[in-house]
């Protein structure tokens, strides 16, 4: 299993993917799942995958060859000739359908399911960043503001503090952080998802980027940010009541006196007991 995540910010884009690709009692083998494709001043792409392994190594490396026609009647369009990253996650798309249409019969004869999802965005010169979701099929949706993030793979334990802080105004640092916080919080949770992570960090318009790191366990920052994060969520927790039951008088009563808030319940007598 995996987890990805990308946010589209006013200020630029944040991508973070781990790189466990199994998970067992004796067996743990790592894949790096984020793949960068820049020309400076020209054109930043960021390729995040999740699903499976063979699938998503078969699309990356089409994807380097893979043309689509120019309906202007231009030159074929790949990754690095696109005038739009619309183009461009088009170009992947057609790389997705390209490697179902040579594995997908026979993956469904071995009882595989044809799985692959991925996260690709960037920015092309003369245009703005944009941020797509593409699946199975090759098929894709945009970011937009009311969804400024992605994720892809074992996404459930890390979109709680996402949804309560990722806005299109957030601040990149603060994003970054946040995502971080967000793979902290399903490393804690779920064995399939491990270090080390993969960060890029791009800056709006810049067309290219120095913020790219790879984190390990012995990473600083991310050692400060697992043990502060599990510290503060415990003092929160501490400092919110506790429910009362016995009636004591409290402004925030855990039994409402409400018709609907008196259970269901049956009782069982001793004739009854007999039948």
């Amino acid at each position: 299993m995996t987890y990805c995540v990308a946010a589209k910010l006013k200020a630029g884009l944040v991508f973070l993917s781990d790189s466990r690709t199994n998970a067992g009692l004796d067996q743990i083998s790592t894949f790096r799942k984020m793949l960068v494709y820049e020309r400076p001043g020209d054109r930043f792409m960021c390729l995040l995958s999740a699903g499976n392994l063979s699938i998503s190594q078969s699309v990356r490396e089409i994807l380097q060859v893979e043309k689509l026609p120019d309906h202007e009647g231009g030159d074929p369009i790949t990754i690095w000739n696109a005038r739009s990253m619309f183009d461009a996650v088009r170009v992947l798309g057609s790389a997705v359908r390209h490697v179902y249409e040579r594995d997908g019969e026979s993956l469904k004869r071995a009882g595989v399911d044809f799985n692959v999802s991925m996260i690709f965005g960037g920015q092309i010169a003369c245009e703005g960043m944009r941020l797509f979701q593409v699946y199975s099929a090759g098929n894709f949706i945009e970011a937009t503001p009311d969804t400024p993030f992605f994720q892809i793979g074992e996404s459930k334990y890390g979109k709680p503090v996402l949804d309560r802080v990722i806005t299109p105004d957030t601040p990149l640092d603060e994003a970054a952080k946040c995502v971080l916080v967000s793979m902290d919080s399903t490393l804690k949770s779920n064995l399939s998802v491990g270090l080390p992570l993969d960060l890029a960090v791009y800056e709006a318009d810049r067309l290219q980027t120095e913020r790219i790191t790879c984190i390990d366990e012995h990473n600083p920052y991310f050692r400060m940010l697992h043990d502060t994060w599990g510290q503060k969520l415990r003092e929160v927790f501490d400092s919110i009541e506790d429910p009362t039951w016995d009636g004591t008088p409290t402004e925030v009563p855990l039994m409402a006196g409400s018709e609907r808030a008196q259970p269901l319940r049956k009782i069982t007598n001793e004739r009854e007991k007999l039948i």
